[in-house]
């Protein structure tokens, strides 16, 4: 469903001119690392990652788009108020997440979530290649648009597109990763310290 997106999206880009680098054209894993090393290979360039959502709960629904960098709010702000206002789905808003390869991406980049695939009612949508291409030209719009955006307090006239608030996640993101490498340091710990009860009697005997 995503490359089906994506490859949507990059014929109508193809067409307004732009030149559209894939980080895959066929239904193959891509390590994260990769995928941001091809964004950062390329001056002036975008990185716009397209998704679909999942979630034990079958209720979760809606659009999201994420984003890091400061720099990449703008396009996120675009993108995302294309896809949220054209889609029949809620909005759950922007947010600012330190998703690997929107860390690791040093040109705008973001990652926009279309909608659950756990969700009946959005899956049956997705499930349409007209609904996919209607993804595919609003993810362009945005694309498009992206110079456009303006604070609301920008001197300038009237603003095609406003510059989105955003939920900052940046800190749920860190606090996992913290614990994460606290229970593994935790662990190493418990390891040594085993390893060390083993070999003091050895050392015990061996002076007695």
């Amino acid at each position: 469903m995503t490359l089906d997106v994506a490859q949507r999206l990059k014929k109508l880009l193809a067409g307004d001119g732009y030149r559209v680098v894939m980080t895959r054209e066929n239904d193959v894993f891509v390590p994260l690392g990769t995928r941001a090393a091809i964004a950062n290979s390329y001056r002036n360039a975008i990185f716009v990652c397209v998704h679909f959502n999942s979630a034990r709960r079958a209720g979760a629904d809606g659009i999201e788009t994420y984003f890091y960098s400061r720099d990449s709010l703008p396009l996120a702000s675009a993108v995302h108020h294309f896809v949220a206002g054209g889609a029949p789905s809620p909005n759950r808003g922007v947010r600012r997440r330190g998703y690997y390869v929107l860390r690791k991406a040093r040109v705008p980049s973001v990652l926009v979530e279309c909608g659950f695939l756990t969700n009946p009612n959005e899956a049956a949508y997705i499930s349409k290649s007209s609904y996919r291409q209607k993804l595919a030209e609003e993810i362009a719009a945005g694309i498009r648009e992206r110079s456009n955006v303006r604070s609301s307090t920008s001197s300038t006239a009237v603003a095609t597109i406003p510059l989105q608030p955003y939920i900052d996640q940046t800190k749920v993101s860190s606090s996992k990763r913290s614990r994460k490498k606290s229970s593994k340091s935790s662990k190493r710990k418990k390891s040594r310290k085993s390893a060390g009860a083993e070999a003091n009697p050895r050392s015990e005997k061996q002076e007695g």
